[in-house]
């Protein structure tokens, strides 16, 4: 070895023993070999007819809070009513917060939420912005659904379709173990989640909304003086697995977006708030949580090392 690249390899560990050395001492290798080692403790929170996960078996977000906690996160899931109003289930949410604070002198949360989760964790960073780090969503509907639009417009409340879908709702409740199984309701979620319904919430919650059509907002912004970082994400993919029997039925109510690209559930113009890191993954609704039990499309990226990528992220913007 020559004395040049004895001097390179002598000056690169001491580059990294003082990186070392700087950081506080529970933290040092931590960080440095741990991608997903946030400063503050990751909650994933899940979407419309979602749950935390089934009879302690199957996670909404699949294989994902296993691998985040592999790469360093401390990571929370969240269990809020699948059928409800977004204030509703942000309430759930700030609860769940407060007692997780509590239990382990936790001081704020990077909040990460699909679907309906999206509305759902900017209404606990408006509510508790003091607790809440970043808000991050992937296909948030902040601009609601066409497809709780068409079905509102046809469904008759109190009908069958009503009574039989909010029946197996509350056995989705049952089957997490969510005792708030009588507040579930579907016609109370569809106008949360239709255009008219999110417009409202909009306007009592706007802080980092698109400052143009189908733009983005901006990375920071704070709420009552409490900086924050806001990102999203979504998919553009409908039938991207001919093996999983969702793409099916999502691609039925991706008809009702006509010729707006969309991931079968919220289109992607919906799904902008804060900055836009990317908004044509070639992803559908449930690929976007490696849903189905992992069965994407196959030449798709990989969406639980996607999770682990946002969370070294987060964590390289000291959060």
């Amino acid at each position: 070895m020559s004395i040049l690249s004895t001097r390179s390899v002598c000056a690169s560990i001491a580059t990294a023993a003082a990186l070392v050395c700087a950081a506080p001492a529970h933290a040092q290798l931590f960080n440095i070999f741990k991608p997903a080692a946030t400063k503050h403790p990751i909650v994933l929170v899940h979407g419309f007819i979602g749950f935390d996960n089934i009879l302690g078996a199957v996670n909404y977000f699949y294989q994902v809070p296993g691998a985040l906690r592999d790469k360093g996160a401390t990571v929370y899931i969240a269990s809020v009513n699948p059928s409800q109003t977004t204030e509703f289930r942000g309430e759930e949410l700030i609860q769940q917060m407060k007692q997780w604070a509590a239990a382990d002198k936790v001081s704020k949360f990077n909040l990460i939420g699909h679907s309906h989760g999206g509305p759902t964790v900017r209404y606990a960073a408006g509510t508790v912005p003091n607790m809440v780090a970043s808000v991050s969503t992937m296909a948030g509907t902040h601009f609601g659904s066409k497809v709780a639009d068409d079905i509102l417009a046809n469904t008759t409340p109190g009908g069958g379709f009503d009574q039989l879908a909010t029946a197996g709702l509350k056995l989705i409740s049952w089957l997490t173990g969510n005792k708030t199984t009588s507040d579930t309701d579907l016609l109370t979620a569809l106008k949360a989640l239709s255009a008219e319904g999110s417009a409202a919430f909009n306007a009592k919650f706007p802080t980092a909304a698109p400052t143009t059509a189908c733009g983005q907002g901006p990375e920071k912004a704070s709420i009552k003086g409490n900086a924050m970082r806001w990102y999203s994400f979504s998919g553009t993919a409908v039938k991207t697995n001919g093996w999983d029997i969702s793409d099916a039925i999502l691609a039925g109510t991706a008809t009702y977006f006509g010729d707006e690209p969309n991931d079968g559930l919220v289109g992607r113009c919906s799904s902008h708030w804060g900055k836009v890191i990317r908004d044509d993954y070639p992803w559908n609704h449930l690929d976007q949580i490696n849903q189905v039990l992992g069965s994407i499309g196959k030449n798709a990226p990989d969406p639980v090392a996607f999770y682990v990528q946002h969370a070294n992220r987060l964590k390289w913007a000291g959060l």
